[in-house]
């Protein structure tokens, strides 16, 4: 089902309505418009606190997806920055921004064990986060 959440509001704004219609139109068909309005009221919460389910993205926009290219601000004490980012679905690809250059390096498969900028040959890591030592 798509779209469940504004399905909701508008069915809830139109049970409201048609709710009120009913009662104006003629007190003695409350037994008719309450109901109807309550409903309304409840599907109305309903879709307020639903929480909208994300869209998967299709192959291509994983494909065609680019994060945003530019210099990165300085590091603590004058490190170089730089950004990884790694799909989860298939294909994996790796993007690696350094922060000194702005050179964005697409790689296939996941993040490598060692890394340099082919933009300015910055080495920007040399083992795995997961070697790191806290």
């Amino acid at each position: 089902m798509r779209n469940v959440r504004n399905n909701l509001f508008i069915a809830s704004w139109l049970c409201i309505i048609i709710s009120s219609g009913i009662i104006f139109a003629d007190p003695a068909y409350i037994a008719i418009g309450a109901p109807i309005g309550l409903a309304g009221a409840v599907m109305f919460l309903l879709a307020f606190v639903r929480i909208e389910e994300p869209k998967p993205l299709s192959e291509k926009e994983i494909l065609d997806w680019t994060p945003e290219v530019g210099r990165l601000p300085e590091g603590a004490e004058g490190s170089v920055m730089y950004r990884i980012d790694t799909t989860l679905d298939e294909p994996v690809r790796t993007s690696v921004l350094c922060g000194k250059c702005g050179e964005l390096t697409w790689l296939d498969g996941p993040r490598p064990r060692t890394f340099i900028c082919i933009g300015c040959d910055m080495m920007l890591w040399d083992k795995p986060e997961d070697d790191e030592e806290e």
